[in-house]
């Protein structure tokens, strides 16, 4: 079976040498993990940062707004947000990127609150499961254990093949081997640091995507020979709407909101994006991590931030295609994009190529990697911290010394890099494209969403509402999914189970069905009066062998301490009543206030129109690299100074190496903390 792109010739011309991407794959995520192992070993040495089992999986749970943010929008960014919202575009004009970007925004700020709530219900768990476990006993745990672990493994392969689909079609590397390599130095650097050094690289990769994303920009907006000026492309888009009209959409056009197959891939979007949102261990990883401070501003910026990305990158280089697509500058020249090609995540690669020749195909190839690698490493944080509080120490051994839980979660990093990599062999010779992947991740998961949601919201949620809905509402969404595709093509192929109105069947049967589901087995076994007090019992893990071997007392590494709790429950009882009002106030504004006048009223965009909604996305990237690239370099601006000047010290040999101790922050409350006797609230080092 032919894997290739079908215009792999068209492209040859303009691509790079496979020695390219062997050199980026490789000799990037090389400096990568090399310079991040570099970084935890200054942090170990200089701000007596003990790689612990606690700081491992909660990186200290003293992380800033900044950093969160970074975090969050690097963990979003995956390979679709910049390969799937551009073929959207290609597909369905200015609303694709809107579609994909609102629908996939308001999940980050609506999970805001339940970052809250996790803060303050359970502010010693590890993962969302453990609270399952506390709540409703074993049977609802390996229930949303099944749910939480498919969320992660079909987000990691759709990291993994979007990513290596794009690294062929740009250098010629071989598919598998990118496949397998992608993911070596994130293993690397994840290992050795842990979610601290996930979150650190991923403001890294974070900072050259938008720089990236910027370029592309003012390079099809400003800067291009062809196209150079919105006023202009908006001319060439009238002219590819009359050379193929858009089937669906208003009058055919590109500049329109009002498309039909837009706004199934719409809800489509939304309704898989709040499982892969809601069930994924990595979010709530960047929760716990958070200082309870700085939990509710980091995943606001974040969200906001992270909404640019997909729109401008969309409009940028999806329009791109449709205005160039018909010049001899675009590598398929006279013929349009295959549509398998699109489904593939082409049409990105294809546009930078055309605007920038190689410089472009670079270009691409660092934002593919970059957004691969950062959401990779949370992916690789998120499984190994659930097997290992979730299944080896909740079953196997619940009093593991933190030496043993460390062990556990470097070994869990390595073999699920190592699974994820072949099994996305598999789907690459099946013939199983990210697009599709994309659109089956809500037919699977979405159907836990609600119930998960409601542990932390809701007190009556009983546990077989909890354990039961998710199973029959998976059951729900794969016969919606499957009967439409039968009925609609009158066989089961990828083509047709792929396609927009059975996924569309699907995705909503799956997120919509657990409400009457929840609702009958409420009526059945009755309310629950949870009184939530079982959450606050999770307990951390115990580093006091890990603490004992390093010389250090485990009180005063991050991770270690304990902390006011009471003062903490009312910053955290203030901020989940301003995140309800905040994040429902912008999710009707992305969801129903911008959009639905101009779907309703079918408007095409004029050509000033156009000039300022591309304007005000230009504005808006700008606006998310002071907001996730500079923001977290200037609140940590203290810490990182103090570090500067010790290492100094130490390397003129004025002074030995001094412990460097950051001002006092409050930190976590202990629940039922593992020593009880050590629960006084002692000077720590704040996280940078």
């Amino acid at each position: 079976m032919d894997h290739a792109p079908e215009n792999q010739d068209h492209i040859a011309n303009a691509a790079l040498h496979q020695g390219v991407g062997y050199g980026i794959v490789l000799g990037l995520g090389g400096v990568f993990a090399v310079g991040m192992i570099a970084v935890t070993y200054i942090l170990k040495k200089f701000n007596r940062e003990l790689q612990t089992s606690e700081m491992f999986n909660t990186a200290g749970r003293t992380v800033k707004s900044g950093l969160v943010a970074a975090a969050v929008v690097s963990s979003w960014t995956w390979a679709a947000t910049l390969l799937q919202s551009t073929g959207v575009c290609y597909r369905y004009g200015v609303s694709g990127p809107f579609w994909y970007a609102s629908g996939a925004t308001v999940q980050i700020l609506l999970f805001a609150t339940l970052a809250i709530e996790l803060k303050r219900r359970a502010p010693n768990a590890h993962t969302y499961l453990e609270i399952i476990k506390a709540r409703y006993g074993t049977f609802a745990h390996l229930v949303f254990l099944v749910f939480g672990l498919a969320c992660n493994f079909l987000v990691s392969l759709m990291l993994i093949v979007g990513g290596s689909a794009t690294v062929n079609a740009l250098t010629g590397m071989h598919t598998i081997a990118a496949i397998y390599l992608l993911p070596v130095g994130v293993i690397a650097y994840t290992v050795v640091g842990g979610l601290k050094a996930t979150i650190l690289t991923d403001w890294a990769h974070t900072f050259i995507l938008l720089l990236i994303i910027i370029v592309f920009a003012l390079t099809a907006y400003a800067s291009h020979d062809v196209l150079g000026s919105p006023a202009k492309v908006y001319d060439l888009l009238v002219e590819a709407a009359a050379r193929h009209p858009v089937e669906g959409n208003k009058d055919g056009s590109y500049l329109t909101m009002q498309s039909r197959e837009g706004a199934i891939f719409f809800v489509i979007n939304i309704v898989g994006n709040f499982g892969t949102v809601f069930l994924d261990n990595g979010y709530y990883n960047k929760a716990i991590a958070a200082h309870p401070v700085h939990a509710l501003p980091g995943y606001i910026i974040g969200g906001l931030s992270w909404f640019a990305i997909p729109w401008l990158t969309a409009t940028a280089m999806g329009l791109s295609a449709l205005a160039l697509e018909n010049t001899p500058l675009f590598p398929t020249y006279p013929e349009r994009m295959a549509d398998k090609d699109v489904s593939a995540g082409l049409v990105l690669p294809y546009a930078a190529v055309a605007m920038l020749g190689k410089g472009g195909a670079v270009a691409t190839l660092l934002i593919v990697f970059m957004a691969v690698t950062s959401a990779t490493s949370s992916q690789l944080i998120a499984v190994s911290t659930i097997c290992t509080y979730d299944l080896y120490r909740t079953y196997f051994n619940p009093e593991a010394s933190g030496k043993r839980l460390i062990y556990m979660s470097h070994a869990l990093v390595v073999g699920y890099g190592i699974f994820i990599a072949t099994f996305a062999v598999g789907l690459w010779y099946a013939g199983i494209s990210m697009g599709y992947l994309y659109l089956l991740m809500g037919v699977i998961i979405s159907a836990a969403v609600l119930p998960a949601t409601l542990t932390l919201v809701w007190s009556g949620q009983n546990k077989w509402a909890a354990a039961l809905s998710p199973i029959l509402g998976l059951a729900c969404a794969l016969t919606a999914w499957l009967v439409t595709a039968r009925k609609q093509c009158g066989e089961l192929t990828i083509e047709c189970t792929g396609s927009n109105n059975p996924m569309l069947a699907g995705n909503v049967a799956a997120l919509l069905s657990p409400i009457p589901l929840i609702a009958i087995f409420t009526l059945i076994f009755g309310l629950d009066k949870y009184d939530w007090k079982s959450m606050l019992e999770i307990r951390k893990g115990d580093d006091h062998d890990l603490a004992e071997e390093a010389g250090l007392n485990l009180e005063d590494i991050p991770g270690g301490q304990g902390g006011e709790p009471e003062a903490e429950q009312k910053k955290l009882e203030r901020a989940s009543k301003i995140s309800k009002t905040v994040t429902i106030l912008m999710t009707l504004g992305f969801l129903v206030l911008w959009p639905m006048p101009l779907y309703g009223t079918g408007y095409i965009f004029s050509k000033p129109f156009f000039t300022g909604w591309v304007t005000v996305g230009i504005i808006w990237i700008f606006c998310s690299f002071i907001g996730v690239g500079l923001f977290p370099v200037w609140e940590s601006r203290e810490t990182f100074g103090r570090t500067v000047k010790a290492m100094f010290r130490a390397l003129t040999g004025k002074s030995k190496p001094t412990t460097i101790h950051a001002r006092e922050v409050e930190t976590q409350g202990s629940g039922t903390v593992t020593p009880p006797e050590k629960s006084g609230a002692k000077e720590t080092v704040a996280s940078s």
